[in-house]
């Protein structure tokens, strides 16, 4: 028996040209952020061994790689930073010679359009690489980590950053910024708010580049647990009532779900995802053994995070997602 198909779904996908006409979702370059990593005790930029094509950049490198950046019309950076030191109360992410400040200064200097968003956390800067302040029975100390995450965000305000980006997790950061920000005449600095952060197992290689993994224990006690969905919610609901401007969901591949309930249950708020390093370095080292075409795999996987609901997504890729869309 023969049946007359009067929709055949194949007809929309017969060649590239119509695939792209008809291509529901689209990347801009404009949606994509740059994370940068400065460490102010090396005087060359040191690759990332887990992470290929990535390097660990010194205070003089750093107008090149705004140069390459910028010349890829990627509008916006995410810097963090190796201090000189590093004590139990992160001292050196406070001060206006910090790295960071430095290197905001600098940026601004050279290149005066480009976005600077600066990482608000502790866990770079103290010797403990933790996220925020200990108590004595080494528990986050909640109040004590507000001061200064507050502290060392007016500072990178101070420098010059277009927006602060706090990762901790601690309860009313971003109402404490929020407040800090205003006090000091910084009323236009913007808030990207980690609001969704997991503790996730993709973080490893971002923790080698920036000597942050923990001395001892772990972050579950403060990051969030990879089983819920709901309470993502309730932490994007907290800081979008206590100033967050922008939100941001991290890790992104294993996170799709979360991203989209995020997306559907505050459309009004910019939503952001963070490519996290463990997903750039499993892409780049599976290519690398010949498991799949790179490029292939660096669309698909950007394409899931923008169809989930994501905003901006800062990612590894993205100058290679630069070069791949406008060529």
């Amino acid at each position: 028996m023969h049946y007359s198909i009067t929709h055949r779904m194949k007809r929309l996908r017969s060649s590239h040209n119509i695939r792209s006409m008809l291509a529901e979702t689209r990347l801009n370059i404009n949606q994509f952020i740059a994370p940068i990593f400065i460490n102010d005790n090396i005087t060359t930029k040191n690759p990332v061994k887990s992470m290929p094509g990535q390097f660990v950049h010194c205070i003089d490198s750093l107008n090149a790689e705004i140069d390459s950046i910028s010349n890829l019309n990627i509008p916006a950076v995410l810097l963090f930073g190796v201090p000189k030191y590093k004590d139990e109360v992160g001292s050196c992410s406070t001060i206006d010679d910090g790295i960071i400040q430095r290197a905001i200064q600098k940026i601004r200097a050279h290149n005066p359009d480009i976005t600077i968003i600066a990482d608000v956390c502790l866990c770079e800067y103290t010797s403990h690489g933790h996220c925020g302040i200990l108590n004595k029975h080494n528990r986050i100390d909640n109040d004590k980590t507000l001061d200064i995450l507050a502290k060392q965000a007016v500072s990178f305000a101070n420098a010059g950053a277009d927006i602060v980006a706090p990762s901790s997790m601690t309860d009313g950061m971003v109402g404490a910024i929020r407040t800090a920000l205003d006090k000091n005449l910084h009323q236009e600095t913007a808030i990207l708010s980690y609001a969704v952060k997991y503790s996730s197992n993709f973080y490893g290689p971002f923790r080698e580049a920036l000597e942050g993994a923990p001395k001892f224990g772990d972050r579950k006690s403060y990051f969030m647990n990879h089983a819920n969905a709901k309470e993502a919610i309730r932490e994007a609901f907290l800081d979008i009532e206590e100033g967050a401007d922008i939100l941001m969901v991290k890790p992104a591949m294993n996170y799709l779900d979360i991203i989209h309930q995020i997306k559907y249950n505050f459309p009004e708020i910019p939503l952001c995802a963070y490519q996290v390093s463990g997903e750039y370095a499993m892409i780049k080292l599976g290519a690398q053994n010949g498991l799949f075409d790179e490029e292939q795999m660096i669309l698909e996987s950007l394409l899931a995070i923008k169809r989930a609901g994501a905003d901006l997504i800062i990612s590894y890729f993205a100058k290679d997602i630069a070069k791949l869309i406008s060529g």
